[in-house]
């Protein structure tokens, strides 16, 4: 059996990442694994997490540290990961420090709970659930609570939702409970003393008879104002000892009691205030009351005020005694501060004298001077205490209109409760604090203020607060609510006050604890009521209590944060599995459709994602309800005949689904969660319309709903994830939900009716539905019908629904049985897809009709065999495949084997090529219209799309558009390989016949199955690359496998050869049929140097570039056989003593650069060192194309050396000296170049051992930028002309001297010196000779000392930065000696006997903090004065430096040379010490923590020739460079 692989989720860490309001949900058994970003590669990060360690106990306190895991060893961060196996649901919170930062960066992680049912405890998926709420004291005695539950049993309902099951307060509100602690008294009968014990029963019986999981509400933000333990417990709440802050907003609240009172006994009358108020005239009058009685009554502006007199007294006495301001920290702002009494006394603020003495202060010591200062001070407070005043009349505006805003709703608006006459039992507005003590006058009660015994039972009222934030509690010091009268308050309940900690209210915290052990011991899972004003560490702190008793807690609640980024604050801190999402919040069906869409599931036709992928932030898991049971009934806004479809609607949603007690039945009005005292009715399926207190499947849309609960469970149980809403018109919505193995569908269409059809005319004309694939079944079709059965009566003893509706339902049937649809034709749509075009006839407002849905049997048959064959490269597609009878030959094998005798050249073409490369072969790169065309011809241009669509499951996007749309992609990659014959022609076979099945499955389908088959032909490619390469590649990291897919993205065989050809006399050369002279001819592998600028013609092959990216690209790789012929094909060109820059195949060769001979030296060294028997290269033959500099180009074989003569050769001709005019110097070869820069020099220095060359016309080094531009008069002058001795060519040439003098000692070059003709006689220099030469000149004439002074300097006057090594030594323009640039960092890693280690490092450092960009490096000193860092090669305007890209090596900032940077910096560390060495492996891992980020985001995988300044990207470099990637790959081998 196939084990499905294990889900696991990566989240990537970055510096300074806080992401406490993203929510990450992750189910129990994923691993996650946190890896390190760019920002943080190299640092020693440390990850903290509070999730316990296997076998222990959560403490949300308790952090630990996670180990880090390095699969491939130490050589980059890449794959570096710390992990956690999530086993235990709730919420965890992450944290990560390094160096001496404790915390960078932090965030939470949501686990799930698994919530289980039946006697074998099977789970019950989250997107299974249909719940339903009851009120509980409406269930009666619980000796009858199961036949009024059993209702829920036969509807198809799995989860029960009871509100509270405690003793309730005066108020009879099922959420202001008298005692948190005991069962309500009225479950049990007379005689009976029922406990929590046996709710608990009750509660398991019905998860293991019924499968039914059970809920209840946590209530943790109020009590009921009569509890008995909040009089004994009076701190709990928030008084007026406690929170003094609330003392003028209670003596407002008592002034508003005695008017209330007043207007109830008609004082007011006279004045046109009525106990009934029911006009806006009398609202006029109110305000009167308001402005001219109860404030002025009140003063609430003494509370903040200052007593101005006792204030200037106690000033004064201070400037009597002399007394000056101390030391403050105003630091210069004079302001006078006054300090709010903390007790909240009239005039009990006091000023802050230190500010008084600091802003008022006397001319003199006299008692008139004293005077004077005493009465400004006293204007100043005046003043003061008038804006307090100012301030308050403010806020009593707001409370007036919040009085009256109140009232207007409670009894004159149409909507609200119509309270009637003002009474004591109804005052004028609901009061705000508990007074538990008997009527006295007002002057008495706001005595009782001061008394601490009284004050602490004036308890504040809970409540909410519209637009309020939800993290701040509105009842804290600080916050006026209450004074603003903004809270719409619950009088029946006291806001409980915890404080940070248990140790603030002990009795408080240890009473909800406990109420919450009792509530988590029997019920599955809570409800958090009022979460949003529920403070968060209270609610954290109890539900982590409840875990501790039940860890697989289910957590639901509603919030109204109106933000979903605060809602994931509750969510991620809370560990809130659900929130509560309700139908009745959409305004038309669009709408409800749109919600259906956004809480869940995946679209139709999505992708298949791997089992190993980014973490992304989710939204929380829903529970979609039709309506909640606190709000207004759906029949009073919407219609009766809206029920059905609704809820039709929510049940398709792929998420948890439910509804409240009452809506099935169509209880026409809300079920008040106060004022509702009758009882459910029972379930009797033999129940009498007739008969109130008795409901079944007849009874309102039971029968509907049944069905649609069943369905729904059905759809979440077989996964049936992939949602498809479709507005059919404005009353008709189509639900499809689709599974991704069967490719079964569901489609539920609902003609809603949010207005009453009696009232609102609904067209007969309802538009015709086309269903792709075969109906199989009408799952049910139900329609809401009027029946007889009287009028609406509403019963006394239960809670009655509307007796005259009911649902007609057939379950089951064939389409032409229905009743609803009038025909369904069967169309073809293309040749591959089926569709049902459907005709209704009594799809009437209030109707639903469920269709299943399966594929046409062919494409039913085809997507099987289709799965069976994908099944080698994903477990996954075991679901729903079938065997094939007639898979084709070529499919009998699995793709690996086909893959197997492929070579790294094959897979070039298999994967790469850029369109100039398909070009040459009369082809191009797949182009898609109103889009692009594709990077590659190859697999990866495809994967480089499907990796940018697939996360995001992006199926509008042009690319899967063209794959819907027809064939035309299939044909291009199979027609590609099939013409290419061969192994690749295999392939090519493979691919066909898997894409064979695509054409006949439907369009939809047809690009998740592509990307399946491509993805699974490209893993396989790319695992059978690797085990053609290094042990160093096999076992690498990430990073060094992407790098070392850049050899193959580089390497390959076109249709013209670029290479000369070999001798034929050497063995192991691949060979080939041309395909137009039928003649066998040489095809050895070529390296372009960069795509996509330098991939094809002559403009693929260079020297220099090839032979700096050979070590890199072939030797570290292990493509040693093709390095070989590479370096002797090379070899074969020698001119000159040169290796030619532009290759053109040999025969169209330029010898115009100095050093290309000396990386092609380095190579032919590297291979003996790094190939086993390396060394035989020395004698390989090589056939010369001009055994003479002048000789016409010969045939191979014509002339064969082996290669140690031409390694000689080379050297003896730089040692007799260069000297040449290229051929057929001119425009012809170089149209920019002047006649001078035609000339060539290359030679030694006699003194020194130096190589140098070149002049002022020419540019022979890598900076080879020649001017273009007439404008700017810089046409044929180089930019960088690096004449004299270039410091890479001298470190080069020393490498070879090294390795020669070496070589010869061991007997395996025959060589120990050169001999030249000097004046007509033979002179001999032996390799020891010139090498000691150029070690002992070398930093004498290189580097730049500290000391102004240095015997060694010539030109002092030309040193601008000091403690650097010259870029060249020499130059025709001395001061470009003395530019800062990167290439002596070259001479360190080839050559690194020439420096001095602190000389070295010093000059290392400089280059770092200078020239080191974010992926490159800058090619000149930003201090320079023609430095320009950003690269326009289009640019042509009069600016010398600039224009026509001029400015190519001053400043852009290339990535090649980084990677010699970064060897460098490595090899002189090591010599410095661990510390060093340690802080240098961080560096190098940062730098290549972008290089890895960037190669993951580029579409051409792979690095670019260069940025513009500071990594900005530049358009005019190459997307992929092959010593870009070649010196980074050395980096990683290094390490």
């Amino acid at each position: 059996m196939v084990q499905p692989a294990r889900q696991t989720r990566v989240l990537r860490l970055n510096d300074m990442e806080k992401l406490e309001r993203t929510l990450f949900r992750l189910e129990q058994g994923y691993e996650l694994q946190f890896r390190l970003g760019p920002t943080l590669q190299g640092k020693q990060v440390r990850v903290h997490t509070n999730y316990p360690a296997e076998g222990e106990k959560f403490d949300r306190l308790k952090y630990r540290p996670l180990d880090w895991v390095n699969p491939t060893g130490k050589e980059d961060d890449s794959d570096k990961f710390c992990k956690l196996d999530l086993k235990v649901a709730g919420s965890y919170q992450y944290y990560f420090g390094c160096g001496e930062d404790e915390q960078v960066g932090s965030g939470y992680i949501v686990v799930n709970p698994v919530l289980r049912v039946g006697g074998d405890n099977r789970p019950l998926p989250l997107d299974c659930i249909n719940i339903q709420t009851y009120l509980s004291k409406c269930l009666g005695p619980l000796d009858e609570w199961l036949e009024r539950l059993q209702v829920a049993k036969e509807t198809g309902y799995n989860m029960i939702h009871f509100t509270p099951l405690q003793q309730l307060g005066l108020s009879r509100s099922c959420y202001s409970l008298a005692d948190q602690l005991e069962l309500n008294p009225e479950f049990s009968p007379p005689g009976k003393n029922y406990t929590w014990g046996d709710v608990g029963n009750l509660v398991e019986k019905l998860k293991k008879e019924w499968d039914m999981v059970c809920i209840t509400d946590v209530v943790y933000n109020h009590t009921a104002a009569n509890s008995k333990w909040i009089r004994l417990h009076p701190e709990c709440g928030y008084n007026l000892v406690n929170s003094p802050h609330l003392k003028p907003a209670w003596v407002l609240d008592r002034a508003l009691w005695h008017l209330s009172c007043d207007v109830t006994d008609g004082k007011y009358a006279e004045k046109g205030l009525p106990a009934l108020l029911s006009k806006d005239e009398h609202l006029n009058v109110l305000r009167g009351i308001l402005w001219e009685e109860v404030y002025p009554k009140v003063k609430l502006w003494e509370f903040f005020q200052v007593n101005v007199d006792k204030a200037v007294e106690q000033f004064k006495k201070l400037l009597q005694s002399g007394s000056g301001p101390a030391m403050s920290d105003s630091e210069g702002r004079k302001q006078l501060k006054v300090v709010q009494d903390p007790q909240y006394r009239r005039f009990g603020n006091t000023v802050d004298m230190n500010s008084a003495l600091e802003t008022f202060q006397p001319h003199g010591d006299s008692p008139l001077a004293i005077q004077e200062c005493c009465d400004l001070f006293k204007n100043r407070l005046e003043e003061m205490n008038l804006e307090q005043y100012k301030e308050v009349h403010y806020h009593a505006e707001q409370a007036t209109n919040c009085i009256v805003g109140n009232i207007v709703y409670e009894r004159l608006a149409e909507h609200g409760p119509k309270l009637g006459a003002v009474t004591r039992k109804d005052p004028l507005v609901t009061r705000y604090f508990t007074f538990p003590f008997e009527d006295v006058s007002f002057s008495q009660e706001v005595q009782m203020m001061s008394n601490a015994d009284k004050a602490c039972h004036f308890l504040a009222h809970n409540g909410w607060v519209m637009g309020d934030d939800p993290l701040r509690n509105f009842a804290e010091a600080g916050s006026l609510v209450y004074m603003r009268r903004e809270l719409v308050c619950w009088g029946d309940s006291v806001k409980l006050r915890y404080g940070e900690k248990p140790e603030d209210c002990p009795y408080l915290w240890a009473h909800m604890k406990k109420y919450t052990e009792i509530t988590a011991k029997h019920f599955a899972g809570v409800r958090l009521d009022n979460c949003h004003s529920t403070p968060l560490h209270v609610a954290e702190y109890l539900l982590e209590s409840a875990r501790r008793v039940r860890p697989d807690l289910y957590v639901v609640a509603e919030l109204f944060t109106g933000s979903e980024e605060l809602d994931n604050i509750f969510v991620t801190r809370l560990a809130i599995t659900s929130l509560i999402r309700e139908a009745m919040s959409a305004g038309d069906s669009h709408e409800e459709g749109r919600l259906v869409y956004r809480y869940g599931g995946e679209p139709v036709g999505s992708f298949v994602q791997p089992s190993l992928r980014p973490l992304v932030p989710a939204i929380a898991h829903a529970m979609f309800l039709d309506v909640t049971h606190d709000n207004e009934c759906p029949i009073l806004i919407r219609s009766e005949y809206d029920s059905l479809p609704s809820s039709a609607i929510v049940s398709m949603a792929c998420c948890a689904t439910g509804s409240t007690r009452g809506y099935d039945e169509m209880v026409p009005h809300q079920i008040s969660v106060v004022k509702e005292e009758r009882f459910y009715s029972r379930w009797n399926p033999g129940a009498k319309r007739s008969c109130p207190g008795e409901v079944n499947l007849q009874s309102g849309i039971m029968a509907g709903k049944l069905a649609l609960n069943k369905l729904h469970q059905e759809l979440a149980a077989k996964g049936f994830s992939q949602v498809y809403v479709d507005q059919v018109d404005e009353d008709m919505v189509a639900v499809t939900r689709h599974c991704s193995s069967s490719h079964q569908s569901v489609v539920a269409v609902s003609r809603t009716a949010f207005k009453n059809p009696k009232t609102h005319h609904y067209s007969d004309e309802v538009p015709p539905m086309f269903i792709p694939g075969k109906i199989e079944e009408v799952v049910f079709e139900a329609r809401t019908v009027a029946r007889t059965a009287g009028a609406y009566a509403r019963d006394d003893q239960s809670i009655n629904g509307l007796p005259n509706y009911t649902v007609e339902i057939k379950e089951h049937i064939q389409l032409a049985d229905s009743k609803i649809v009038k025909i369904a034709d069967i169309t073809a749509k293309g040749a591959s897809e089926f569709v049902q075009e459907i005709l209704f006839e009594n799809l009437t407002p209030g109707s639903v009709i469920v269709f299943r849905v399966s594929l046409d049997p062919d494409s039913q048959a085809m997507v099987g065999a289709l799965r069976r064959h994908l099944i080698q490269f994903s477990p996954l597609y075991k679901a729903g495949s079938v065997e094939d009878n007639n898979t084709p030959d070529i499919l009998a094998k699995p793709l690996k084997d086909i893959m197997s005798k492929l070579t790294l050249a094959d897979m070039n073409m298999l994967l790469f090529r850029c369109d100039a490369e398909e070009k040459e072969d009369g082809g191009g790169c797949y182009d898609i219209p109103s889009w692009l065309p594709l990077k590659y011809g190859g697999l990866q241009g495809l994967m480089s799309v499907l990796a940018e669509v697939r996360p995001k499951n992006d199926l509008g996007h042009p690319f899967c558009d063209n794959l819907r749309q027809g064939d035309w992609m299939l044909d291009f990659i199979t027609n590609r390989l099939l013409k290419k014959g061969g192994s690749l022609g295999e392939v090519g076979k493979w691919i066909k016949a898997m894409f064979g099945y695509l054409t006949h499955i439907p369009r939809y389908l047809v690009p998740c199955y592509f990307d399946a088959i491509i993805v699974g032909a490209y893993t396989t490619a790319v695992d059978g690359i690797f085990q053609q390469m290094s042990d160093f590649v096999q076992n690498g990291s990430t990073l060094v496998k992407q790098l070392a897919l850049g050899s193959v993205q580089m390497c390959g065989v076109g249709s013209y050869l670029a290479l000369p050809p070999l001798s034929p006399n050497l063995t192991d050369v691949p060979y080939r049929l041309n395909d137009v002279t039928g003649k066998e001819e040489q095809c050895c592998v070529s390296m372009a140097a960069g795509l996509p600028h330098f991939s094809s013609g002559i403009f693929r092959c260079w020297g220099r570039d090839t032979f700096i990216a050979l070590r890199g690209l072939m030797l570290v790789t292990g493509r040693h056989l093709e390095a070989r012929n590479i370096i002797l094909a090379f070899a074969g060109t020698l001119r000159y003593g040169l290796i030619p820059n532009l290759l053109g195949q040999g025969v169209g060769a330029r010898y115009n650069c100095r050093d290309a001979v000396w990386w092609w030296l380095q190579c032919v060294q590297d291979y003996c060192t790094l190939v086993p028997q390396g060394e035989s290269i020395l004698m390989c033959p090589v056939s010369r194309i001009y055994p003479t500099d002048a000789s016409e180009p010969q045939p191979a074989g014509a002339y064969d050396q082996p290669l140690c003569d031409l390694i000689q050769e080379a050297m003896q001709r730089h040692m007799q000296g260069v000297e040449f005019r290229e051929v057929n110097a001119g425009p012809q070869i170089d149209r920019n170049m002047s006649d001078e820069g035609f000339n060539v020099e290359a030679k030694v220095d006699s003194e020194t051992g130096f190589v140098y060359g070149g002049n002022r016309f020419n540019c022979g080094t890598w900076m080879d930028k020649m001017g273009e531009s007439d404008k700017a008069r810089n046409k044929g002058v180089p930019a960088t002309p690096r004449d004299g001795s270039a410091v890479e060519i001298v470190g080069l040439c020393k490498s070879t001297l090294r390795w020669l003098v070496q070589l010869h000692k061991r007997g395996l070059f025959p060589h120990a010196e050169v001999t030249i003709q000097k004046e007509g006689r033979n002179v001999s220099v032996s390799y020891a000779e010139w090498n000691q030469k150029v070690q002992e000149h070398f930093e004498k004439l290189f580097f730049v000392s500290q000391d102004p002074q240095d015997p060694n300097e010539k030109r002092p006057d030309l040193v601008h930065k000091r403690g650097i090594y010259k870029d060249s030594f020499g130059a025709s323009s001395p001061w470009c000696d003395y530019q800062l640039r990167p290439n002596f960092t070259i001479a360190m890693v080839v050559a690194p006997e020439l420096f001095t280690v602190e000389k070295a490092w010093e000059a290392l450092d400089v280059t770092e903090k200078k020239l080191l960009g974010p992926l490159g490096i800058k090619t000149l000193d930003p201090d320079d004065m023609v430095y320009c860092g950003v690269y326009d090669n289009d640019m042509d305007n009069d600016n010398y430096n600039l224009a026509k890209g001029f400015n190519y090596h001053q400043g852009p900032e290339w990535l090649w040379p980084v990677g010699y940077f970064l060897r460098a910096k490595l090899y002189f560390a090591k010599k410095l010490g661990q510390e060093t060495y340690d802080q240098t492996v961080y560096l190098v891992k940062n730098v290549l923590s972008r290089h890895y980020v960037h190669l993951e985001r580029s579409s051409w995988k792979g690095l670019p020739e260069l940025t513009n300044e500071n990594g900005q990207y530049c358009p005019f470099s190459c997307e992929s460079q092959a010593w870009s990637i070649s010196t980074i790959l050395e980096v990683l081998h290094d390490l």
